[in-house]
């Protein structure tokens, strides 16, 4: 893991001002995420506006991943790990104590690096979460199926073979077949770490294609060190960067056109343009 060490006083970025005027979908507010002694994370603030993109970027090791799996609880299936501080979905705090995680993980759904179907049939993989939640009539799965997979730009490609395995698929189709798993419970925002990084060219274009065709339903916060994906896809970007104990922050958040052609942040410049990082 690299470690760029950055001595540095933490601050909250400030807000872009042409989020004026956008719902925020997420807040984070003093996010600190520690593994045992250890903080990962500190004081972090940060917004995901509505049926909006945000990017994350930084080098790698300031703790990127980490940031996303704190916005689902999925944090909590490492031992030792623990997040401090408040993180609004909707102005409810999904920190809050007895809050149901299950219900957290159906409304912030998340897509990984590599592409992960389970090993079931393509139909089985998107109606797995519809049934966990007590969806059983055929005809509602058989929708939800359906209308899930061509939200997902797989519907023309599989509809003949849904009952083959997801594991049969492409690496590109796989990686849709999950977005579609996610998409099938419906969720407000939907999490994507490094979600093309072990795919060819022509895949990856189809997922960032993807992307966009659904944030008019969803708001998306994607973790990307393709720093040219970050500038096609996101409509906001948060840069982070690593302090002088080891613990990533959010140095800059603005405008994806204004973190890549006028970072106010020198580090920032130097990441985007390949002088560091």
């Amino acid at each position: 893991m690299e470690t760029n060490m950055i001595t540095t006083t933490v601050s909250v970025p400030e807000t872009p001002k042409s989020s004026s005027n956008l719902t925020k979908k997420i807040q984070m507010q003093s996010v600190s995420v520690f593994y045992g002694q250890f903080r990962a994370l500190t004081d972090i603030n940060l917004d995901a506006f509505t049926n909006k993109i945000t990017a994350i970027i930084g080098p790698s090791g300031c703790g990127k991943s980490t940031l996303l799996r704190s916005l689902n609880h999925m944090n909590d299936l490492t031992p030792n790990a623990r997040v401090e501080g408040v993180i609004l979905l909707d102005d409810d705090n999904i920190n809050a104590e007895r809050v149901d995680v299950v219900d957290v993980r159906r409304r912030i759904g998340m897509v990984f690096q590599r592409p992960n179907p389970f090993p079931k049939s393509i139909y089985d993989n998107v109606a797995y979460g519809p049934r966990l939640y007590g969806i059983r009539r055929a005809a509602d799965l058989n929708e939800i199926v359906e209308s899930s997979l061509k939200r997902a730009a797989l519907w023309d490609e599989v509809k003949d073979k849904l009952h083959q395995s997801g594991l049969s698929l492409s690496g590109g189709q796989q990686q849709r077949l999950c977005i579609a798993r996610a998409l099938a419970v419906e969720p407000d925002v939907i999490l994507m770490d490094e979600p093309a990084s072990a795919l060819d060219p022509i895949s990856t274009l189809r997922i960032e294609e993807l992307m966009h065709d659904i944030v008019k339903d969803y708001t998306i916060v994607i973790v990307t060190h393709n720093m040219q994906q970050a500038a096609r896809v996101s409509d906001f970007t948060a840069m982070m960067m690593i302090d002088d104990h080891r613990a990533g922050h959010v140095i800059e958040f603005n405008e994806t056109h204004i973190i890549f052609t006028n970072p106010k942040e020198k580090r920032t410049e130097d990441y985007v343009t390949g002088r560091f990082g």
